[in-house]
């Protein structure tokens, strides 16, 4: 079985995005020398035939070629959305899942990689610890609640070294005001988008006169929720996943969505990995 972190590496070494987003290419094809196995898959013309495991052809009845990581560095960065909606939650609040998101994306590093974590108030860059310990710091940082996501993606902006693989991951309820943000990044770095899916998008647990309290003001409001209320949110929040999709990907970035216990799948998809 091929372990989904070593899938997520190969696609970020050969810069692997969805079809038809801006700006991807083609595939970049890098030659290796190294020597930690990343993945065993089907032989394709142009694979180096020293590749070639004859075990495993043996067992599978075609080619099997053996795909190693390159003796390549990455820089791997994260930003979390802190603003006060990303702590709504169900039975967990969304930061709780963003975590296990970049838990998932820091778990790709070799002690070769460079590991940093961005927040609003600076860039966590463990510069004296191999990538792996480095990535654990990094996925453990917490910031507490409050503030604009676009003051993050602007340290990101300001600090990041070009080129680094970073991953964002809010609810991009704010996203007029970081669109322009979210290009630039989109620009300088490889930018993988991580939208978080609404806690109540099947349907609102709740009836009859209620009272809601907005997550980032703090405004409380009495409303009536009934059948035709609750479709009409779930429709309105379905419609609104597919807009932030299509401009993050417009933007330039490699999206996906991520809900409860599905961080490493949309990590997956947001690279076309089915």
């Amino acid at each position: 079985m091929i372990l989904p972190t070593a899938r997520l590496r190969t696609a970020m070494l050969t810069g692997r995005r969805r079809p038809g987003v801006r700006g991807a290419g083609a595939p970049v094809k890098r030659r290796s020398d190294g020597y930690e196995f990343a993945e065993l898959r089907a032989y394709v013309p142009g694979d180096d035939p020293r590749r070639i495991d004859w075990a495993a052809t043996a067992r599978a009845g075609d080619l099997q070629t053996r795909v190693v990581f390159e003796d390549h560095a990455l820089t791997l960065a994260a930003a979390l959305d802190a603003s006060g909606s990303m702590f709504a939650g169900r039975e967990r609040a969304n930061y709780e899942i963003a975590l296990d998101a970049a838990g998932a994306w820091y778990a790709a590093a070799i002690d070769d990689d460079r590991c940093a974590r961005v927040a609003r108030e600076g860039l966590i860059f463990a510069r004296d610890l191999p990538g792996r310990a480095a990535a654990r710091l990094c996925a453990e940082r917490r910031e507490a609640p409050g503030g604009s996501f676009a003051a993050t993606l602007a340290t990101a902006l300001a600090a990041l070294p070009r080129a680094s693989h970073l991953l964002v991951v809010s609810d991009f309820y704010e996203f007029d005001a970081l669109d322009p943000l979210l290009r630039a990044c989109a620009a300088r770095f490889e930018l993988t988008a991580l939208l978080m899916r609404d806690p109540w998008n099947g349907a609102l647990p709740l009836g009859g006169f209620v009272r809601l309290r907005d997550a980032e003001s703090g405004a409380v409001r009495r409303c009536y929720v009934g059948g035709a209320e609750r479709a009409r949110y779930r429709a309105t929040v379905e419609a609104r996943e597919r807009h932030v999709l299509e401009r993050l990907l417009y933007a330039g970035a490699r999206a996906s969505v991520l809900a409860e216990g599905g961080a490493q799948r949309a990590l997956l998809e947001a690279f076309g990995i089915a």
